[in-house]
């Protein structure tokens, strides 16, 4: 609901970095915004003190699609998106609580996490989701998504209810080795 979290929890950082979302993922580019005390630092030392590679270095093609990202961003209501999908995030991975073997289920604005009891194959837990016509990348113990703030409620639906489904399943399977967990919704 912010566009930085540090305003969450009223943070004034010293140094900011940013990158993925200057793109919206589309362009590989990151910053690092910093004081003007701190610049001015860096102004003064010797050369290279903040040296990076090439990848990070202001290339044309990923600013401009940066600008035009962060414009698209800024010219749309994504505050409130960005409460509806917690708030549907919220609502429907409660019931992955239940699953036994589930930690914990948390969400922060356009974020939703499963948190299991142990860790995971992720190829395993990503073929499933993608045999349920969803793309979701879990690692180590947890199921998370971040979907897009365009995302149409039937949409987030359909991934809630494929994390729910691949949790059970992983779930079944655990407490009856052998045994094929009845096929998704």
């Amino acid at each position: 609901g912010t566009m930085f979290a540090a305003e969450q929890v009223d943070v004034e950082p010293d140094i900011l970095c940013v990158g993925k979302a200057l793109t919206g993922g589309y362009a590989t580019l990151a910053a690092v915004l910093v004081r003007p005390e701190i610049n001015d630092g860096i102004r003064r030392s010797e050369p290279g003190v903040l040296m990076h590679g090439p990848t990070y270095m202001a290339n044309p093609l990923a600013c401009a699609v940066a600008r035009a990202s962060t414009e698209l961003l800024l010219g749309t209501p994504w505050q409130r998106r960005v409460l509806r999908i917690e708030a549907q995030l919220a609502a429907e991975l409660e019931r992955c609580r239940e699953i036994p073997g589930v930690r914990d289920v948390r969400v922060k604005g356009a974020i939703g996490v499963v948190q299991l009891n142990d860790r995971f194959d992720g190829e395993d837990l990503s073929r499933e989701f993608v045999e349920r016509g969803v793309w979701v990348r879990p690692f180590r113990d947890l199921v998370y998504v971040m979907p897009p703030y365009i995302i149409e409620t039937e949409e987030l639906t359909r991934l809630t209810a494929a994390i729910h489904d691949v949790v059970e399943a992983r779930s079944v399977r655990a407490r009856n080795p052998g045994k094929e967990p009845p096929a998704g919704r």
